[in-house]
C-alpha cells in the first residue's frame, strides 16, 4: 500500500498520526499535520512558497538531488494536489 501524500506539501502520510485535524477534532485524510490544524492551514503561503519551504525536507529525504531538482518535481506535482489546483 502506498503512503497518502498530504494534498498541500506532498509529505507521504504513511500513518494517520501524520493526519492534519478539522474543527470538530477529527483527523483530515487530505493533509498533514505540519499544514491544517483546527479545520485551516497554518500558514497563509503561495505554492511557490511552499514549495521553498519543503526544498530542504526533500534533500534531505533523497541524498543526492539537488535544490533545482526537487524544485522542478514540486513544481510538477503541487499543481495536482488539492490545495493548489486550478478551479475549472
Amino acid at each position: 500500500m502506498t503512503a497518502a501524500l498530504c494534498q498541500s506539501c506532498a509529505m507521504p502520510m504513511e500513518s494517520s498520526e501524520l493526519y492534519g485535524t478539522n474543527t470538530d477534532g477529527s483527523q483530515n485524510p487530505d493533509y498533514c499535520k505540519y499544514c491544517y490544524e483546527d479545520g485551516a492551514f497554518k500558514a497563509d503561503i503561495t505554492q511557490e512558497q511552499m514549495i521553498e519551504e519543503c526544498v530542504p525536507h526533500m534533500l534531505s529525504a533523497n541524498p543526492g538531488m539537488d535544490g533545482e531538482g526537487a524544485r522542478a518535481i514540486m513544481r510538477q506535482v503541487f499543481p495536482s494536489l488539492k490545495r493548489w489546483r486550478t478551479p475549472e
